[in-house]
Formats: C-alpha cells, sequence, structure tokens
C-alpha cells in the first residue's frame, strides 16, 4: 500500500501528467496498491488567487476563495484519473462535492484544520472499498469540506497533510512525494557549492530546516505525519517511484507538550574576554567532551559567556579537563558550576511561529515564584531550566500554561491563512 502525492512542478503540463501516470501504472502492474494525492497543476493556485484578487478588488469572502482555488487541485484529479484511465487501469477521481469526499475540516477557510478522527473515519469508509475493488482513487491534495459541506482548503503544505492523513487511516507502507528535486540536500545548491543529498532523517531534524526560507516539508503538514510510516521523496523527472531519494523517519508532537530530562543536569558557565571569538577554547571543550564521551544537553554563549548544559552525574569526570582548558587560555577567567537543575522542553510543531510564547511561560513560572537559570530555543522547542527540587511543580504549572498557549497557537493560526 502507497500513498504518492505529486506536487504541482510534477504536473505542470501534460506531457509531465502522462509521465506520472506511467510512474503510478508501473507499481500498479506490480499489484501495489495506491492512493494518488495530486496538486493544482504548476502555478495555477497562485494564477487562480491573482485573478480572485483582481477581479473582486481583494474584498472577496474567505469561503467563496476556498471555493475558486479548490478547482486547481479538482482538475488536476480529473486529468490524472483519465490519464491512468488511458493506461487500461481503473481510476476514480474524488470530488468534494461528493458524498464519499474524505478530508473533513473545522470552517477556518483558507487554512483550515483537519478533524483528524473524522477524517481518517471517512478515509476508511471511502477509499479502503474502491482499493478493495481494484479501482485506485486520485484524490485532489490542500482541499477540504466542512462537516456541513463548505468547501475549505488547507494552507501551507495542505497537498502533503493530504497524503499523510490517508496513509495514517489506510496503515499505508510508505508515503513517497515526487516533486522536482532529488531529496533534501545538505544545503541549499543556491547557496553553496558542492551540496550532496541526504540519504535519511527525522522529521525532529526537519522541522529545523523549515525555519529557514526552503521548505521542503511545511511544518503544518509535518504535524500530521504517521510516526510508524516513512516518507520517500523523490524526483518525479526520474520516471520512476522506485529511485532513490530522502527517507524522512519519526514523527513530532502535533499538540504542544511538556516534558522532563530524566536525570538532573548542571550548568557549567565561564566567563572571560571576547569568549565569543575564542574557538580554540571551544573546541578544547568539545574535545575533552567527546575524550569522557559525555552527551552535551544544551549550549548558550554570549560575547565574555559561554553555559554548557551537561548531566550531573557526569560533569565530575570532565571539571578538570575544563579547568586546564581555563588555565591555559588568555580569554577565559574562571569557571563555576550550578546546584542541579532540571531540563523541561516545551515542544510543538507551531511553536516558533506563535508569538508570545516565551514571555507566557515565564510569567507562568514567576507567578508560582519559580525562577528560570537558563533557556534557550531551537526548532520548535523550548529548554528550559528549574531548580531541581521544584520541577513537579514547574511541569505542572507549564502543562497548566500549554492549554492557553494552544489556545494562542489555534488564534495565529486563525489570523494568518498562507496559500501556497
Amino acid at each position: 500500500m502507497l500513498v504518492v502525492k505529486f506536487g504541482g512542478s510534477s504536473l505542470a503540463n501534460g506531457e509531465k501528467i502522462a509521465k506520472a501516470a506511467k510512474m503510478v501504472a508501473k507499481k500498479l502492474k506490480e499489484g501495489v496498491r495506491l492512493v494518488v494525492v495530486v496538486s493544482a497543476m504548476g502555478k495555477t493556485t497562485d494564477k487562480l488567487l491573482e485573478t480572485v484578487d483582481s477581479a473582486s478588488g481583494s474584498k472577496a469572502k474567505p469561503a467563496d476563495i476556498d471555493d475558486i482555488l479548490s478547482m486547481g487541485e479538482r482538475t488536476s484529479a480529473r486529468i490524472f484519473s483519465t490519464a491512468l484511465k488511458s493506461l487500461g487501469f481503473k481510476a476514480r477521481y474524488i470530488d468534494p462535492q461528493s458524498e464519499e469526499w474524505p478530508i473533513i475540516t473545522d470552517d477556518s477557510f483558507m487554512n483550515a484544520e483537519p478533524i483528524l478522527d473524522k477524517s481518517l473515519d471517512s478515509i476508511r469508509r471511502n477509499l479502503l472499498p474502491l482499493l478493495e475493488n481494484g479501482v485506485t482513487p486520485v484524490v485532489p491534495g490542500f482541499i477540504g469540506k466542512t462537516v456541513d459541506g463548505r468547501i475549505t482548503t488547507l494552507g501551507r503544505g495542505g497537498s502533503d497533510t493530504t497524503a499523510f492523513l490517508i496513509a495514517h487511516a489506510l496503515s499505508a507502507d510508505e508515503i513517497i512525494l515526487a516533486t522536482d528535486v532529488d531529496g533534501i540536500m545538505t544545503a541549499d545548491p543556491k547557496l553553496v557549492k558542492d551540496v550532496r543529498k541526504i540519504g535519511e532523517l527525522k522529521v525532529e531534524e526537519l522541522i529545523g530546516l523549515t525555519n529557514s526560507g526552503k521548505k521542503f516539508i511545511h511544518r503544518k503538514a509535518l504535524r500530521y505525519k504517521p510516526e510508524g510510516i516513512d516518507v520517500k521523496i523523490v524526483n518525479s523527472a526520474r520516471g520512476d517511484l522506485d529511485v532513490d531519494g530522502t527517507i524522512i523517519k519519526g514523527s513530532f508532537p502535533r499538540d504542544l507538550s511538556a516534558s522532563i530530562h530524566e536525570s538532573p543536569v548542571v550548568a557549567v558557565t565561564m566567563v572571560g574576554k571576547e569568549l565569543s571569538k575564542a574557538s580554540k577554547v571551544m573546541l578544547d571543550l568539545f574535545s575533552k567532551l567527546e575524550e569522557k564521551g559525555i552527551d552535551l544537553l544544551g549550549m548558550s554563549i554570549d560575547h565574555d559567556s559561554l553555559i554548557m548544559y551537561l548531566p550531573e552525574n557526569a560533569v565530575r569526570d570532565v571539571l578538570e579537563g575544563f579547568h586546564e582548558v581555563v588555565l591555559k587560555s588568555d580569554r577565559v577567567l574562571a569557571l563555576a558550576v550550578s546546584p542541579k537543575l532540571a531540563l523541561i522542553r516545551v515542544r510543538g510543531a507551531y511553536l516558533s511561529e506563535t508569538p508570545g510564547v516565551l514571555n507566557t511561560v515565564s510569567e507562568a513560572l514567576y507567578s508560582q515564584g519559580l525562577n528560570i537559570y537558563g533557556v534557550f530555543t531551537i526548532t520548535s522547542s523550548i529548554c528550559l531550566f528549574v531548580e531541581w527540587g521544584r520541577r513537579v511543580e514547574a511541569l505542572k504549572t507549564l502543562e497548566e500554561t500549554i492549554k492557553q498557549l494552544r489556545l494562542e497557537e489555534e488564534a495565529f493560526r486563525k489570523d494568518n491563512k498562507p496559500l501556497t
């Protein structure tokens, strides 16, 4: 069982659609069951949006815009289904106007959120019988439908979201995203020479890259990637779904969550002069950690100070080595070790896009008399260090605060309605 999504660049014209259909046909001949998810052809969505804005003076209602924009994917599905039939296979496009439409959403037009339980149930109820009868469903991506039957669109990464939901519901073996690149590269080839394709990475690693301008898979879509189903990104220009690409494994918390690192940590602080320029000092410190096999849990640095967060039970093994670095450096003046701390992580796919999170978290802890001994952010996580003896109290406070953060996240999502 495969779910294959073709992006707009892979369906830009009739020739490319024919090539994509032959890729699917090859797998069908091998006895593989497939659901195809399609984006709008080329830049169709952008053109439709420009046209409706021009025609309405930017005063069109979001519900009307969604109905118009849906025509891009709906047209792609019809053409792709026809292409598969011309190759001798049974195919059926699924339209949001039909009773068997699978993706059910809320009514946040132009950036709707799938209603997970209803969508999964609808996918199983409507697509499984087709597959069991040898029919290949072709589903327009990016589109949803409210409980009362109004068409919505899913915002950024909408077609990927559609593919992930279908794969989840059908327990697919793999999701294939057919794009115009060979996979995810070690750097942006427009900025760096001699880049290489990454063979495999985790969602948690990938989500950090979504903070850059290059969007491999949008953060919203990654919220719906099933834990146990791999995603393979391939280049449709290769003409074969079996080609090597980048494999994405794992998942990321769909909702905000907080958790405590299982053991206490300490902060080793070094102060000096212009430490941010002391690359040799940092290299020596990392070498000491590597010699002892100690994991670095986090690090922060400013102009004149450096903090390393280390497991409390291992810090004695490396402290003498760190002190040697202090003594031989003319930039480092002294080091100090904090009492036991607890590392609490607040994580969530939308966290870095929700304004005011750090302020909300710090105010919540302050209201309970809980001091923050350190904080840093990375990808869609906030790492906080609090007193070890009050860790349970801090976690409970943050869990209550997360309920408010979820409301703020939802409000932000509804007020920011990206389309592509």
